[in-house]
Formats: C-alpha cells, structure tokens, sequence
C-alpha cells in the first residue's frame, strides 16, 4: 500500500500543472527597476521587451506578452530600438537586451586581441 501512494505521489508531482508562462510587464518606463509587475500569458504568448534609447538622454521600456513577437533591431540617428523575445517565465527581467550584449563581446574581444601587444611591453 505505501509502495501505491508514493507512485500516485510521484505522478502527480510529474503531471502538467497547466500553468501559463509568466513575464514581467509595463508600459513606458525609464527605469527597469519600474518593470516588476508580473502577467500571466495566454497560450501561444511569449515574453517581449522593447526598448527604445535616445543617445544620451533615456530609454523608454516596454514589456509584456505577445503573440507575434519578432525580434528586431533598428538604428537611428538619435539612438535606437531593440526588440527581444524570450519563452521562459519572468525571462525579460532585463531591459539591457542585445545590444549591450554585443558591445561587451566586441570589448572581450578587443581586449584578447590586444592583451599578447599589451603582455609583452610590460
């Protein structure tokens, strides 16, 4: 019998609790710290963030769920916009998206292509 209910135990814990995925949401926001509210999505959703920066001034922050997300990112004269996707709960936590991403692989990369010139005058 207790062999019984920790199988029935053990399926349950493996069932699909059938929840949704989870993301962070807000609208407009110049701040992350701003984006902590979380929504459940709907079926076929996934988590989107957008950020729009303006060089040298501010980022406006929006995220969310969507349905049709595609990432994108576009450059302006006066700054940009970066859109990203994600399909994990609470996965757009971080409004920095790609782009800061790829300045610090460019900088790492830069900084291993010097180090061996660097290395040798010291």
């Amino acid at each position: 019998m207790k062999g019984f209910l920790v199988l029935l135990l053990g399926a349950l814990l493996c069932l699909d609790s059938g929840s949704s995925l989870q993301c962070y949401s807000c609208t407009s926001q110049l701040s992350n710290s701003n984006c902590q509210m979380t929504v459940d999505c709907k079926e076929k959703e996934m988590c989107k963030t957008d950020v729009i920066r303006i060089v040298g001034f501010f980022n406006i922050i929006n995220k969310g769920c969507d349905s049709s997300c595609k990432p994108l990112y576009q450059d302006f004269s006066v700054g940009n916009r970066n859109v990203s996707c994600c399909s994990s709960d609470l996965c757009n936590f971080n409004a920095a998206g790609s782009v800061r991403y790829s300045s610090g692989m460019a900088a790492g990369i830069v900084a291993s292509v010097l180090w061996p010139f660097l290395n040798n005058r010291l």
